[in-house]
């Protein structure tokens, strides 16, 4: 569900767009703001509160900071939202697409012609969601009375021991013993890049470093260590990794 403002400085302008883009089944919330210097307030708050902002259907033609000037401030943030630019003149399209824009709507907007500008965001949302790295995560450790924090990232492989997973990570052998099913690991950890090799063992893929073949048979090398590869896992382990390879820039 998306999060978007609305910004125009015309008052009867502003409600029709903000209606009509809280119509749409697809946005979860609405903000209107007079002008871009309103629209910036209110985005600072939404940033100090850790908030987010899909995207911003705007005017070009407002006094004071135009929409283009306002576009230009947003490509500033680390994770900019979307822009449509919502307006009476053609002659701003030009560059409007040159900054960036999803979409350029000319007024009066029709709804069907909004819900696609609607889902040009929706599409635009969701690649940059999938372009982004997943954050790394920290998991607590329990060593003898200390608590040693772990990073995701530097976890080579996981290794299943009944309701428990040994953790491997880089530079270490013994590894660390952690509370929870490998099953709900794979789960919460296959966004971030590790993949099921085995029924009792999961990898980062980052981690591999060979994919071997032998009379039939496949295993990876990954942190130093030899991992078998089960018969029921091989065709995805390999295609992902080959996968990988050709979307590699270098």
């Amino acid at each position: 569900m998306l999060r978007v403002l609305a910004v125009d400085d015309e008052p009867p302008a502003l409600d029709e767009l903000v209606r009509l883009l809280r119509a749409d089944p697809r946005i979860e919330r609405v903000s209107g703001a007079a002008d871009p210097a309103e629209a910036l307030r209110g985005l600072g708050r939404m940033l100090a509160g850790d908030d987010r902002l899909d995207a911003v259907f705007l005017d070009v033609r407002m006094p004071g900071l135009d929409g283009l000037d306002f576009t230009r401030l947003l490509s500033g943030f680390a994770a900019p939202p979307a822009v449509v630019f919502v307006t009476a003149h053609e002659d701003g399209a030009v560059a409007a697409f040159d900054l960036g824009a999803v979409d350029y709507l000319l007024k009066p907007v029709r709804p069907e012609r909004l819900a696609e500008a609607v889902r040009r965001v929706e599409r635009t949302v969701r690649r940059a969601a999938e372009a982004a790295p997943a954050p790394d995560e920290v998991i607590p450790v329990e060593l003898g009375g200390r608590t040693r924090m772990v990073s995701r990232s530097a976890v080579t492989h996981v290794e299943a021991h009944g309701d428990y997973v040994r953790l491997h990570t880089v530079g270490e052998k013994a590894g660390y013993l952690v509370r929870i099913p490998l099953s709900a690991l794979a789960r919460r950890w296959e966004g971030a890049g590790f993949i099921r090799i085995h029924r009792s063992t999961l990898v980062a893929s980052a981690h591999i470093e060979e994919l071997r073949f032998d009379s039939g048979r496949a295993s990876v090398r990954v942190g130093g260590a030899e991992l078998p590869v089960s018969r029921r896992h091989t065709r995805q382990v390999r295609d992902l990794l080959v996968r990988g390879f050709r979307s590699d820039p270098r």
